[in-house]
């Protein structure tokens, strides 16, 4: 009998993984976790039903969120992560020498232990001296930070789960506030193809239209994502991730990617024109 992994990716379309074996299944206090094993995507893992990773494509996601960022801001050195607990995006960082503080803020303790047991190549990016994980409230610990990171990666990942208060317009104004001057704020925008998908992407793109005065939308294709297709945010109080993009600067630290390039970095922010239109409407 064949086994497979099934997603609903809107009430008419649902995606499915074959899978060999199932490798963990457990409820935190906060979501449930699955961790399976597939002959396509190797293991992979479900937060509450919904694919969060996969080896086989989860480098998509961290180069995405790491390197653009980093090839646009000249001299990052404390960096804060929310969510984050796999590892994958801290590894993606550690790349870079300059960097001296990475602070991971993930409430949920088992996703951690589990990501440590399941994706040890993965979950190697939270062993380093330089990274920090605090198991809190998100929210809560940025209300106590000012003026302190130069980068922020939002690794949450549900807008309506146990993340819900990370998408809300008090977490961007937090945001803002934690950051330096010259700061960066990177975010998941998820996927604006089905209907269900597109009213989160709206909100939280006006959310931070209103909170940052340079907010631009960036693309990257993702197998495990709904419709294949993922929007990630970039704002900033100074920086514009074209305008002030340094490729040059960043090929010299010859940093290994297997998806991002400097030609790539440009092109991830030419969008489908119903993506731009669906902006721009609630920029107005």
């Amino acid at each position: 009998m064949e086994f497979w992994f099934s997603e609903l990716h809107s009430p008419h379309v649902k995606f499915d993984i074959r899978v060999e074996k199932q490798l963990f299944s457990g409820k935190s206090d906060y979501q449930r976790i699955d961790v399976f094993e597939s002959p396509e995507f190797g293991k992979f893992l479900t937060l509450n039903g919904s694919v969060i990773f996969s080896e086989q494509d989860c480098f998509i996601y961290n180069e995405m969120v790491v390197h653009v960022p980093m090839a646009v801001h000249p001299d990052v050195k404390n960096v804060l992560i929310i969510g984050g607990g796999d590892g994958g995006v801290s590894k993606e960082l550690l790349q870079y020498d300059n960097i001296e503080n990475i602070d991971i803020v993930e409430q949920d303790s088992m996703f951690v232990d589990v990501c440590k047991e399941y994706f040890p190549e993965t979950s190697i990016g939270l062993d380093d001296e330089r990274v920090h994980i605090y198991n809190y409230d998100a929210l809560r610990f940025l209300r106590s930070k000012m003026n302190e990171y130069d980068l922020i990666i939002n690794d949450a990942t549900d807008p309506f789960g146990a993340s819900e208060g990370l998408f809300t317009r008090e977490f961007y104004g937090s945001c803002y506030k934690a950051l330096k001057d010259d700061g960066i704020l990177v975010y998941q925008h998820g996927s604006p193809f089905y209907d269900e998908d597109e009213d989160a992407c709206r909100s939280m793109h006006k959310k931070v239209f209103h909170t940052f005065p340079i907010s631009r939308v960036y693309q990257a294709h993702i197998p495990t994502s709904p419709s294949g297709y993922w929007l990630f945010g970039f704002a900033s109080k100074k920086y514009h991730p074209l305008k002030d993009f340094k490729a040059d600067e960043w090929k010299k630290r010859d940093i290994y990617t297997e998806y991002y390039t400097t030609n790539l970095h440009t092109g991830a922010f030419m969008l489908p024109k119903y993506v731009e239109e669906l902006l721009e409407q609630e920029e107005k």
